[in-house]
């Protein structure tokens, strides 16, 4: 019963994912075409009702939902993560968000991006410890970036380039890309 009284909840934030989508695509023509063909939109609505299920403590049944979408989208959710409102995954294939991520509010994605963790070393003397990045309200974070650990934090209204790869924090309003290659 827990589960289903979240469900107006859940609704409500994949109307906000709907959203940013429709906003932040401009080769999006209508909400239907997002909702029937957009891999990212899928991905994160399987991942807002297992996160459900991840945190009213039922086992399994939560990853099993993710994988499914993962093996469907290649988009890796784990269904641990924390995500705000209106998230926008970009085409989508082969991002990673890790079970201690935290996203906020506002935050746009594209497709190979990793929010993970610094090592696994560790192993289950890791369980429970926070070890993935936190992405905060009005960050885009384009293809390839690899952000990894969890004292992490990529502060609001950031922008972080194609293929970086960050393993400290960034502070708010700040742009991170790879010095340009010469010629």
């Amino acid at each position: 019963m827990e589960f289903f009284k979240q469900i107006p909840t859940v609704r409500s934030y994949v109307q906000t994912d709907l959203q940013a989508a429709l906003d932040g695509d401009p080769a999006a023509y209508s909400k239907a075409e997002i909702i029937f063909s957009y891999p990212g939109l899928f991905a994160i609505t399987v991942y807002r009702l297992a996160h459900v299920l991840y945190t009213l403590g039922v086992p399994m049944i939560p990853r099993i939902m993710t994988e499914h979408a993962h093996s469907i989208t290649g988009i890796d959710i784990n269904p641990g993560a924390t995500i705000g409102k209106y998230f926008f995954i970009d085409h989508g294939t082969g991002i990673v968000i890790g079970e201690t991520t935290t996203i906020g509010d506002h935050v746009k994605i594209y497709q190979g991006v990793t929010l993970g963790a610094l090592t696994t070393r560790g192993g289950q003397s890791l369980k429970g410890k926070k070890r993935h990045p936190t992405i905060e309200d009005h960050v885009t974070i384009y293809a390839g970036a690899s952000i990894l650990g969890g004292g992490t934090v990529i502060g609001r209204d950031s922008v972080i380039g194609s293929n970086v790869f960050i393993t400290h924090s960034i502070p708010a309003c700040t742009t991170v890309s790879v010095k340009s290659q010469e010629l």
